[in-house]
């Protein structure tokens, strides 16, 4: 089985169409076409289903596309190592974010990433809301996810590296919007827009408690993936939101945001990564995240003992 038939199996796989495929890894689509028919024969099974308008994967196909990937994946390692030498740390990790907490810190930590440490691949995974950012890093399918506290789960460890507030988001023309400051109360008979329940936003499940603890239950009427979105449907006049204050560099036409009076705690965001997690390809990313994004003083403290008290497991 030669690596180049592998190539072109995992691109025609990912783009179901063989000329995209040959022109994605830059082969004539004969060729391409006659290498798959090699590893077919090979295998002894037929790794595609094909007609004259489609393609797709035959279940020994979606059998064989992780394992070849990861088999791409190690070949690209090993070419690293030796190009850089054992000195290098060589690696590859995974990182999940989603959201406007992650926007800021992103790039700092890739930019230190590559400067420091080449030979570490990072791959970003996005649309990774911060609740199902814990569960891919619990079930290992991500190295670090970018998520909120709390974190009920023992197997986790988290480095908290910022803090945000919750605000309200209103069309500009509401009611509400002439005033400075508003109340959580104030929005009880609003109509809602939020990021979908189904896909573990923290944001979502913070305007669920804080309108509970006002005494209501937010009545969602849309939901969206993303908070320019989400945003965006504000501005239009769908409804309104309670998020969180780091998006606030969303500057659509047609959008105020205005802070909340309620005594709200706020929201830690942190890096999350499991505690069994031994890849010196991940720790070293973390080394670096915990020198250049540093746990900031807890909101209304300067004690760098109540600074501590923020960080788990750490």
């Amino acid at each position: 089985m030669e690596l180049r038939h592998l190539a072109g199996f995992i691109a025609i796989a990912e783009e179901l169409h063989f000329g995209r495929a040959a022109a994605k890894i830059h082969m004539a689509q004969p060729a391409l076409s006659q290498q798959i028919r090699l590893l077919e024969k090979e295998l002894g099974v037929p790794l595609f289903h094909r007609n004259t308008r489609s393609v797709s994967l035959s279940d020994a196909g979606k059998a064989l596309l992780g394992p070849a990937k990861q088999v791409m994946a190690d070949v690209d390692i090993a070419r690293r190592s030796a190009v850089l030498g054992i000195s290098e740390i060589v690696g590859r990790v995974t990182i999940g974010f989603a959201g406007a907490s992650s926007r800021n810190v992103l790039p700092i930590l890739a930019r230190a990433v590559r400067a420091e440490q080449p030979g570490i691949e990072l791959v970003l995974q996005g649309q990774t809301y911060a609740g199902a950012a814990i569960a891919e890093v619990v079930a290992g399918d991500l190295d670090i996810g970018f998520s909120r506290l709390p974190v009920n789960n023992q197997s986790i460890t988290t480095h908290v590296y910022g803090y945000e507030r919750m605000v309200a988001a209103l069309p500009s023309d509401h009611p509400l919007a002439s005033r400075e400051t508003i109340r959580v109360s104030d929005l009880a008979s609003e109509p809602f827009v939020t990021f979908p329940g189904t896909q573990g936003s923290t944001v979502r499940d913070a305007l669920i408690h804080v309108a509970m603890g006002a005494g209501f239950t937010p009545r969602i009427m849309q939901e969206a993936p993303d908070s320019y979105t989400i945003l965006g449907l504000v501005a239009a006049g769908v409804g309104v939101t309670i998020t969180v204050s780091s998006v606030q560099h969303i500057n659509t036409p047609g959008l105020v945001y205005r802070d909340l009076e309620d005594d709200l705690p706020e929201l830690a965001a942190v890096l999350a990564w499991r505690k069994d997690n031994v890849s010196t390809a991940t720790h070293a990313v973390l080394e670096i995240a915990r020198r250049v994004l540093p746990t900031p003083p807890l909101p209304g403290s300067r004690s760098s003992q109540a600074t501590e008290a923020a960080e788990e497991h750490l």
